[in-house]
C-alpha cells in the first residue's frame, strides 16, 4: 500500500533532483532554488529558498552528519551550504568551467566529487574544500554519480551510455560500455556490501535513455581486479527512466520516468510493486528518506509529491501530516492583486503595496522618495540598498533581495509561454537573438554565457560553431503582442 500524503508546489520550474537526510528534504530546480524542507511535516524552513546559483540547479546532496548540503549548477560550481544556517559555507568552481550535472557526498563525508557537461570529474578534499584530483571522459556529459558504501571508490555515467568505477585516486577500475543505449541517466549504489568466500560484492542501480533500468553486481576478487555483471533489467517503464534510489536498507528500488510513472521494485527478487501515476509531466527526481518509509519524487510539472509506504510509522517519531490536510497545506505563495501584471510594469504604489504585504513596510517611505517601481526593484543589489537606498541592516537586505528572488521566480508561473523565456535566466526575454545552436536567448546572458563558458551551447552542451547573435524579430513581436493581452 502507497498513499500520496502531500504535494510540495514552491518550485517555479522543473523539479531537477530532491534528496533527503535524517530530519531534511532538499529539492533543487531550473528556478536557480533550492528549498529546504522539516522532514517531520514538510514546512518550509525559514532560510529556505536558497538563492547562491545563478542559472539551474541540477542536483544536491547531502553530507552523512546532515549539517551541511551540496548543490551544482550550469553556473559552473558547487556550493556548500550550512544547514544550520541557510549560508554558503564554500563555492567550489569546477575545473575548465564547465557547467556542473552532477554531485555527490563520499559516506563517510571526506569526499565529494562533481561532474560536468565536458565530461570532466573533480573530487574534493571535503574537510579542506581542496581540489585533490581531476579525471575524464572524453566527448561526453557526466550525468550520474554515486559512491559506494565504503567510500573508497565512485561510480559516474555519462551520455554516451557507459558506467564507470573509479577509486580516489582518479583511476578507472572498471568501464562498462555499452551499458545504456543512448545514454545513462542515474546511477546508484545499494548501502550495503556483500561477501563471501575471496570475492566482495556491491550492487548497483542504473537508468537510462533506453527505458531500462538494470541492477548491477561488482564483484571485488582477490586479485585486487574488478568484474562488473547484470543481475536484472527491469521493464516497468515504457519511455527513458530519468532517476533510480534505493531504499536506506536495500530493499526496495525506486525510479522515475518520461512516461509519467514512479515504480517501486523488491531490489532482491526484481518484482514490480507498485506503479504510481500522480505527476503530470516527466518524473526527474526520487529519494527515500533514511528514517521513515517516505519516498519524494519531482517532475517537470514543477511539484514534489511525498509518498508513504506500508505502516507509514516515521521511524525517527516524528507525526506525518494527515492525507487530506498535507494534500491541501502544502502549498506555494499565492499571489496578490497584481499578478496580472509583470513585476516590471508595476508602478511604485504597486511596489509599496508589495512591501507591505511581505512585512517591509519599514522601506516603504524610502522606497517612495526613490521613485522605485517593479523595473528598479527587480535591478536591486545589495551595493544599490546599502550606498543609494542606505538601507543599513545587513539582515533587511537580505530578507529582501530573497523577496525580489523569489518574485523572479513567480514570472515563471504567471502563464508566460515557455518559449517567451530565456533558456539560461527562465526570465521574460526583452532582446531575443537567435545563437548558432538555433535557439533563442535573452541577448544579455547568452554573450555572457559565451564569454565565460568556453562557446558551448547552453542546451546542447556542443560547441557553437560561431557567436554570431541575430536579432529575433518574430519572437520579440510575440511577446510583446504577449504583454499587451496581459
Amino acid at each position: 500500500m502507497t498513499s500520496l500524503i502531500c504535494t510540495l508546489q514552491h518550485h517555479q520550474d522543473d523539479v531537477n533532483w530532491c534528496a533527503f537526510s535524517a530530519k531534511l528534504l532538499a529539492t533543487c530546480s531550473g528556478d536557480k532554488t533550492l528549498r529546504i524542507y522539516d522532514a517531520r511535516d514538510f514546512s518550509e524552513l525559514p532560510f529556505s529558498p536558497l538563492t547562491g546559483h545563478g542559472y539551474s540547479v541540477h542536483c544536491c546532496c547531502f553530507s552523512t552528519c546532515s549539517q551541511f548540503l551540496a548543490s551544482c549548477s550550469t553556473d559552473a560550481t558547487t556550493v556548500i551550504w550550512s544547514m544550520v544556517s541557510g549560508e554558503i559555507e564554500a563555492v567550489l568552481e569546477h575545473p575548465g568551467r564547465s557547467p556542473v550535472r552532477i554531485c555527490a557526498f563520499s559516506p563517510d563525508s571526506l569526499h565529494l566529487v562533481s561532474g560536468a557537461s565536458d565530461g570532466t570529474l573533480a573530487l574534493w578534499d571535503f574537510p579542506s574544500r581542496q581540489l585533490r584530483r581531476t579525471g575524464a571522459v572524453n566527448d561526453t556529459t557526466m550525468v550520474a554519480c554515486s559512491f559506494s558504501p565504503c567510500s573508497q571508490m565512485f561510480m559516474t555515467g555519462s551520455t554516451y551510455g557507459d558506467l564507470r568505477l573509479w577509486d580516489l585516486r582518479m583511476n578507472q577500475l572498471h568501464a562498462e560500455k555499452n551499458a545504456h543505449d543512448l545514454g545513462v541517466s542515474c546511477c546508484t549504489f545499494a548501502p550495503s556490501i556483500l561477501s563471501g568466500g575471496q570475492v566482495v560484492q556491491f550492487r548497483v542501480a542504473s537508468c537510462g535513455q533506453d527505458s531500462l533500468l538494470k541492477i548491477w553486481a561488482i564483484n571485488k576478487l582477490s586479485s585486487g581486479a574488478y568484474k562488473m555483471k547484470l543481475l536484472h533489467t527491469l521493464t516497468g517503464q515504457s519511455a527513458p527512466v530519468l532517476s533510480c534510489a534505493y531504499s536506506s536498507d536495500g530493499q526496495l528500488l525506486v525510479s522515475g520516468s518520461v512516461d509519467k510513472t514512479v515504480t517501486i521494485y523488491d531490489a532482491e527478487n526484481a518484482v514490480l510493486l507498485y506503479r504510481l501515476k500522480q505527476h503530470e509531466r516527466y518524473v526527474t527526481a526520487c529519494a527515500f528518506s533514511p528514517t521513515s518509509p517516505l519516498i519524494a519524487t519531482g517532475s517537470m510539472d514543477k511539484t514534489i509529491n511525498i509518498w508513504r509506504l506500508e505502516d507509514g510509522c516515521g521511524g525517527n517519531g516524528g507525526k506525518l501530516l494527515p492525507e487530506e490536510s498535507a494534500q491541501t497545506s502544502i502549498k506555494g505563495r499565492a499571489s496578490g492583486g497584481r499578478s496580472k501584471l509583470l513585476v516590471s510594469d508595476w508602478s511604485e504604489d504597486d511596489v509599496s503595496e508589495w512591501l507591505l504585504e511581505e512585512g517591509l513596510e519599514g522601506l516603504v517611505d524610502r522606497f517612495k522618495a526613490n521613485n522605485i517601481d517593479g523595473t528598479e526593484l527587480l535591478s536591486l543589489t545589495k551595493e544599490t540598498l546599502a550606498s543609494e537606498l542606505h538601507v543599513e541592516s545587513v539582515g533587511l537586505r537580505s530578507k529582501l533581495l530573497r523577496k525580489v528572488e523569489e518574485l523572479k521566480s513567480d514570472s515563471v508561473c504567471l502563464g508566460i509561454p515557455d518559449e517567451f523565456l530565456c533558456p539560461i535566466t527562465r526570465e521574460l526575454m526583452k532582446e531575443p537573438v537567435i545563437a548558432a545552436d538555433g535557439y533563442s536567448y535573452e541577448k544579455e546572458a547568452i554573450e555572457s554565457w559565451i564569454n565565460t563558458k568556453n562557446r558551448s551551447s547552453p542546451m546542447t552542451n556542443l560547441p557553437l560553431l560561431t557567436t554570431l547573435l541575430t536579432p529575433n524579430h518574430t519572437l520579440k513581436m510575440a511577446i510583446g503582442r504577449w504583454k499587451t493581452s496581459q
